[in-house]
């Protein structure tokens, strides 16, 4: 299991390659409906590597192993109200 750092860093990344490939459809290097496919993949793992940490950190929280907690499918996590 990841600890937080890692969260944190795959976090960083994922952000990072969304952000970079935004730009590239808006400058039209990339084909926006293609696109579109990995953006959504994107944006999906993000949301379960967010979710992943806030069920760390409630986990610590409540005096429990954050270790236990688990990633949840994209199905549920993207259901939740930010």
């Amino acid at each position: 299991m990841a600890d937080d750092q890692q969260i944190h860093e795959r976090i960083s990344a994922l952000t990072d390659e969304e952000r970079r490939r935004r730009e590239r459809v808006q400058r039209g290097a990339l084909d926006p409906a293609a696109e579109q496919v990995r953006l959504r993949e994107v944006e999906a793992q993000l949301d379960r590597y967010w979710d992943l940490l806030r069920q760390r950190r409630a986990r610590r929280d409540a005096g429990d192993d954050p270790d236990y907690a688990q990633p949840r499918p994209v199905d549920v996590v993207e259901d939740y109200e930010q």
